[in-house]
């Protein structure tokens, strides 16, 4: 606990708005993946028949979309960004390693390898100066 205050003085002390700029784009990246999850269904199916049926389709297709769209809002205000980011890995992670199992796709592969090397930075950087989390601690 002790370490991730530290890394909050630090980021806090050494943050600009390039960074905060960065952050929200990141989630709105995210919520627009999550959208187009939702909307592009052909692309969808093109993607889970790549790495082979099983049988949890649906649970896949709803933990991604709502992760994407309510990760990518709380990620653009800065609210509660780590947690946010923790949650997105597990999907980012596979959607880099997709690319390896099923038909290669260079585009998916440098978004994913993007938003997963950007989410990895935020998890140690935290939310920044201009977010709702500093707002927040501010208040206290």
């Amino acid at each position: 606990m002790a370490t991730i205050r530290e890394l909050n003085k630090w980021a806090n002390a050494n943050t600009c708005l390039t960074i905060d700029v960065l952050r929200i784009v990141l989630g709105a990246f995210l919520f627009f993946k999550g959208v187009s999850f939702i909307v592009d269904k052909k692309y969808l199916h093109e993607i889970l028949n790549s790495v082979g049926s099983f049988g949890s389709e649906m649970v896949v297709i709803h933990y991604v979309a709502m992760a994407h769209m309510a990760g990518g809002v709380m990620i653009i205000i800065g609210f509660l960004t780590r947690w946010s980011i923790w949650v997105q890995l597990p999907i980012l992670l596979g959607a880099f390693l997709i690319n390896f199992v099923g038909v290669f796709n260079p585009t998916d592969f440098i978004q994913s390898l993007l938003a997963f090397a950007a989410s990895v930075f935020f998890i140690f950087f935290g939310s920044g100066k201009h977010s709702a989390d500093y707002y927040l601690k501010m208040e206290e």
